[in-house]
């Protein structure tokens, strides 16, 4: 066994031990509903890494396939009596699975492109732009109904997940510095993050006008870059320590009183900075000292209360059925405070979907590396958020915002999803007339 594999697996030696194989798990697994397997469930896998540890089985194809498929969305981790720590299991399991295991070529090479192009946005823009003639040629509605195009899932599924692109995809004009409203109360740094900022931009642009609304200054340092969550969620730890080393360049320098993130996933990476770069002596307090500055702006917003008036986006009462992101939820804890801003804005009615903690199947890459299962879960978290018979969905992910439109628009399901933040952007500047 190589030298690396066995500091991940001394690391920390008695985390399969906890689990007691109760099952409480399972009806909380995303991957065990649908494939229905028990070696495709939290406690199947540690049985496994257990297994693997003892030198009872090898990291064969097959073993490999039980641990891709977990979404690593930590419900689990939530559902656990036992308190195992699966987190940090399946981080473990991915590592090795990424040093040690040579996948086969056309899997290995989809995986590369993706870590090549997906975390650096000026690598990603020149080919968006064929994206948005795809789109605009009306080639990308024909391509998805082609049969053919079935026999190829990845390719499939990424040309039915691209979101319709603005202008504003292409850009990044921000000034460094943003001033508050009024008097100044905080001086916070935003991240723009590297998907968010191509497929839904409008987010970053809402953020700031909330944020500067209530009395905080915005720094936005333009050389900023991924904070590694791709990268960090599959176990590509060279990768996501080369990009949290630039993050944290970017954004120590400034005087910040907290450093905030729109999108869940990037929040739970920055947020283990300190875990992710804890054996690099030179980096690992400068890294422990950043994440313990990053707050999801939801977070930071209902800690420091909104000092701006909110005005009823339209006549009517507003329902909004709140769509919890699995890294928000399960990874952060963070439940009540996006809930709390929204029922801030008058005429709001909350509505809360059936199987609420159940991933819709983005789950980072997942969605493009697992297409089927994904489709499944996506399918069903449509269906479930459009049964509340909310006018409005309110989802802080940019991950969970392309998989949920994607298969409300399959099903022929007409919901706007927008982030929380540009629902409260909405009511700052609203009037009686409805900008929904």
């Amino acid at each position: 066994m190589a030298e690396t594999t066995s500091a991940i697996a001394a690391a920390t030696p008695h985390l399969t031990d906890a689990c007691v194989h109760c099952g409480f798990c399972l009806s909380d697994c995303p991957s065990y509903r649908v494939l229905g397997r028990e070696t495709d469930s939290p406690r199947g896998r540690v049985y496994l890494m257990d297994s693997l540890k003892q030198g009872r089985i090898e990291l064969t194809d097959t073993v490999v396939e039980h641990f891709d498929s977990c979404l690593g969305c930590l419900a689990c981790t939530s559902a656990c009596p036992s308190g195992v720590q699966y987190d940090q299991l399946i981080d473990q399991m991915r590592q090795r699975i990424a040093q040690e295991h040579q996948r086969p070529w056309p899997e290995a090479l989809w995986r590369k492109l993706l870590f090549t192009f997906l975390p650096y946005p000026q690598r990603l823009r020149p080919i968006l732009r064929l994206g948005q003639i795809y789109q605009s040629s009306g080639l990308q509605a024909w391509v998805n109904r082609q049969p053919l195009l079935q026999k190829f899932p990845q390719l499939a599924a990424a040309s039915a997940l691209l979101p319709p692109l603005s202008e504003s995809s292409f850009r990044d004009d921000w000034p460094t510095v943003l001033p508050a409203q009024g008097d100044r109360r905080f001086r916070v740094g935003l991240l723009l993050g590297c998907v968010q900022r191509l497929f839904n931009p409008e987010v970053n642009a809402a953020a700031v006008r909330v944020l500067q609304a209530n009395g905080c200054e915005v720094v936005i340092p333009p050389q900023q870059g991924c904070c590694g969550a791709v990268a960090h969620h599959q176990g590509e730890m060279q990768q996501a320590q080369d990009l949290a080393r630039a993050v944290i360049t970017s954004f120590e320098a400034e005087n910040l009183d907290a450093i905030l993130v729109t999108a869940s996933g990037c929040g739970h990476t920055l947020k283990h900075y300190g875990d992710i770069l804890a054996n690099d002596p030179e980096w690992s307090d400068r890294a422990q000292k950043l994440a313990d500055r990053v707050q999801d702006v939801q977070e930071f917003l209902a800690n420091v209360g909104l000092t701006t008036e909110l005005q009823p986006l339209q006549d009517a009462p507003l329902a909004i059925v709140y769509q919890d992101a699995c890294h928000m939820l399960h990874g952060q804890k963070i439940c009540n405070q996006p809930r709390q801003l929204l029922q801030q804005i008058p005429g709001v009615e909350l509505r809360e979907p059936v199987d609420a903690q159940l991933c819709c199947g983005s789950a980072g890459i997942y969605n493009l590396v697992q297409p089927e299962i994904a489709a499944e879960l996506g399918q069903q978290k449509a269906r479930s958020l459009a049964a509340t018979g909310a006018q409005v969905i309110a989802s802080a992910n940019i991950g969970c915002y392309v998989q949920i439109q994607r298969h409300l628009r399959e099903q022929g399901l007409n919901l706007p999803i927008l982030h929380p933040l540009q629902l409260l952007d909405q009511a700052i500047a609203s009037s009686s007339s409805s900008q929904i």
